[in-house]
């Protein structure tokens, strides 16, 4: 159930049953062969995923994040890290004013993983204020997924390639791990990733994908029972 597809009535009378919510957070960036948006396609596909389950709201989700190293593959764009802070923190204070309490952070990009402190800060202002945070992607069930099938976990490979996140045809066989040293920019990036994959399998078998899919979805439907 997503907030888009309400009136603010509907919320309201949400509001007298339930106080979660489920906030999704992503970029728009290069994804190599796959969707620009695949960090918030992600996310959001778990979050309505878990909303089907257990009826929680969905919040509309944040598209833009933090993504500087990647300017210049075109199609990316980025905050500044003080504005995608300051956006969060926003969206935070306006859920609790209306009276969400318990809310969970569905990230889908490691980019935005410096909003947490921030979070932390807010969630010691406002009293009855509880928040998770889920990057399904550094979960140790997409870990032991991917060890259990011989795969490496790496940006734009198989893990990420998810029906609903390809969006052209997939090269065969494994990319070479791209090993770099100290921080990059954007243009050292492109240099040194080439099509923007960072190594691994392009894309795994459909079987995989389901279980993975899975795997993360029993951590959210977890991370929600608080």
């Amino acid at each position: 159930m997503r907030i888009e597809d309400l009136n603010w009535m509907d919320v309201e009378q949400y509001l007298k049953q339930d106080d979660r919510l489920i906030v999704v957070l992503g970029t728009i960036e290069q994804h190599g062969y796959l969707s620009l948006a695949t960090d918030v396609k992600v996310p959001l596909a778990l979050a309505d995923a878990a909303s089907q389950r257990t009826g929680v709201l969905v919040a509309p989700p944040v598209n833009y994040g933090v993504s500087p190293y990647f300017a210049t593959y075109p199609g990316t764009f980025s905050l500044r890290l003080s504005t995608f802070i300051d956006t969060v923190e926003d969206i935070i204070h306006s859920a609790y004013r209306h009276g969400f309490r318990r809310i969970l952070l569905l990230n889908g990009h490691g980019g935005n993983d410096a909003a947490r402190g921030r979070l932390v800060e807010v969630a010691n202002e406002l009293p009855g204020l509880k928040l998770a945070w889920y990057a399904w992607w550094t979960a140790h069930s997409v870990e032991e997924v991917a060890r259990k099938h011989g795969l490496e976990r790496e940006h734009a490979s198989w893990m990420e390639a998810f029906p609903f996140t390809r969006v052209a045809d997939l090269p065969e066989g494994v990319k070479p791990e791209v090993k770099v040293k100290g921080l990059l920019n954007a243009e050292e990036t492109r240099a040194a990733y080439g099509d923007g994959v960072f190594g691994g399998a392009y894309l795994a078998a459909p079987e995989v994908m389901d279980e993975l899919f899975a795997a993360c979805l029993v951590d959210v439907l977890y991370l929600l029972e608080f």
